[in-house]
């Protein structure tokens, strides 16, 4: 098998990871504790993007707006639409961050890092600055991968664990009564 065979047969572990995220970040009011790194916010806001078969006959639709009005996103997952990308706000002590990541390859794309003061600083040594700037940015970056890399090691935890199939359970009547919801809003 090649590494594209491979790629497309694999995908699915970023769409459920996705979809898993979301449904982690709609409890406990949106925060996730992280074993060993503590309670970490996570919002799946503004823009989603939902994918349904293959080759030519490959459906999607992308919804955008604020997190309480993807009602289209919803009712996606309850027509088993699969989140293939996702805008998610991480917020960790007093950081924030927003990334767009792509479930496919798994890549994250539009990273907009934390403000921090020595961003906003300006003096007269431009080379100490500007080195501390670049190593601050570094640092951000990092942070952002390992809060990434630590929620999908959580993923994979549960989904290979003995507990994959209550939590696909819990996670399949959230997409049912989040379905209901968005049903109930428009009658």
């Amino acid at each position: 098998m090649d590494l594209v065979d491979l790629m497309v047969e694999k995908r699915f572990l970023g769409q459920e990871f996705l979809t898993w995220l979301w449904f982690k970040s709609e409890q406990r009011g949106g925060t996730i504790n992280i074993p060993g790194t503590g309670d970490v916010i996570v919002v799946l806001e503004k823009h989603m993007l939902l994918e349904f078969g293959e080759g030519e006959y490959n459906e999607r639709l992308v919804c955008t707006g604020l997190q309480s009005e993807l009602r289209e996103a919803r009712t996606g997952l309850l027509m088993g639409k699969k989140l293939e990308q996702a805008r998610v706000q991480l917020v960790k002590d007093s950081y924030e961050w927003n990334v767009t990541i792509a479930a496919g390859l798994f890549e994250m794309r539009n990273i907009r890092l934390p403000k921090t003061a020595a961003t906003e600083q300006s003096g007269e040594n431009k080379d100490q600055e500007m080195e501390g700037l670049i190593l601050e940015r570094l640092f951000l970056f990092e942070e952002l991968y390992r809060l990434i890399h630590d929620l999908f090691r959580m993923f994979l935890e549960v989904r290979l664990g003995e507990t994959w199939d209550q939590e696909l359970r819990s996670l399949r009547e959230w997409i049912r009564k989040a379905g209901e919801q968005v049903v109930d809003q428009n009658i």
